[in-house]
């Protein structure tokens, strides 16, 4: 499968039929397909306002046979508006799932190989946010080549309110700690369906953050982190499957305010 014909699924929500699936030596391989992609995109005016992190939840790498943390890229077509209470559309999108996250905004580009403290010193807010993953693998049987070049599984996200990094932690070792210590209930329609903690992602988002730093800087032609990037860095549970109709809820239990995402009912 071509970038071009990559992005006409992706387009129309068309899963991938067993015939025609991409077929990747490696992930390396999948990244160069992954990166011209996002060319054809930009080339057709979408503009990338960030990225995604994948695979970051280490309890859930074994039911999805997947064990590293993947990257794609954030567009201003797939970021929703954070303020906007209106129902998300789930149309073109295969087999939606909904994640709760810890969602940065980047104030600098973080130097080369940064630590956390370097990394803390780059973030200007963050949020807590959910990322709707979808999968042109049907039934959510993938590689991990495939899902590099399924473009992380990303396919909208829902940042909630901001907070100045500042005013939640004065080091990267504080925000680091509190972070990680963070749990979060996860409620569909007003019911709990699993709880989860920050740690569960590379031992807390800050760590996430570094590592997917580290990965985006050894790839080769992978774009630079900049000031104003969003990077929303891996599900703090499982991935729950969405359908039209519902409310969502992630109630994190201190640090950091709740995020809400309704889906659009089914006409008629």
């Amino acid at each position: 499968m071509t970038p071009r014909q990559l992005l006409a699924h992706a387009d129309e929500g068309r899963s991938w039929p067993d015939a025609a699936r991409p077929t990747h030596a490696d992930q390396a391989a999948a990244y160069r397909d992954a990166l011209a992609v996002r060319e054809l995109r930009i080339a057709r005016g979408e503009r990338p306002v960030g990225f995604k992190i994948g695979f970051t939840n280490r309890t859930i790498w074994p039911r999805y046979g997947v064990y590293a943390p993947i990257w794609g890229t954030v567009w201003d077509t797939t970021l929703l508006p954070s303020a906007s209470a209106a129902a998300v559309d789930l149309g073109r999108l295969c087999e939606p799932r909904l994640e709760p996250e810890v969602v940065f905004g980047l104030a600098a580009t973080p130097p080369a190989r940064p630590t956390l403290e370097q990394l803390f010193a780059c973030i200007d807010w963050v949020a807590p946010g959910f990322e709707i993953v979808q999968s042109h693998a049907p039934q959510w049987r993938f590689s991990a080549p495939e899902t590099v070049a399924d473009g992380g599984l990303h396919g909208r996200l829902r940042v909630g309110p901001r907070s100045a990094v500042h005013t939640i932690a004065a080091s990267g070792e504080a925000l680091d700690a509190q972070l990680a210590a963070l749990r979060v209930s996860l409620r569909r329609d007003g019911v709990v369906v699993e709880t989860g903690q920050g740690a569960n992602v590379l031992g807390g988002p800050l760590h996430a953050l570094r590592h997917f730093v580290l990965e985006l800087q050894a790839c080769p032609g992978a774009p630079v982190l900049r000031a104003g990037d969003v990077v929303t860095t891996g599900t703090w549970t499982d991935a729950w499957p969405l359908a039209p109709g519902q409310h969502w809820e992630a109630a994190f239990d201190a640090l950091l305010p709740a995020v809400e995402l309704s889906t659009l009912p089914v006409e008629g």
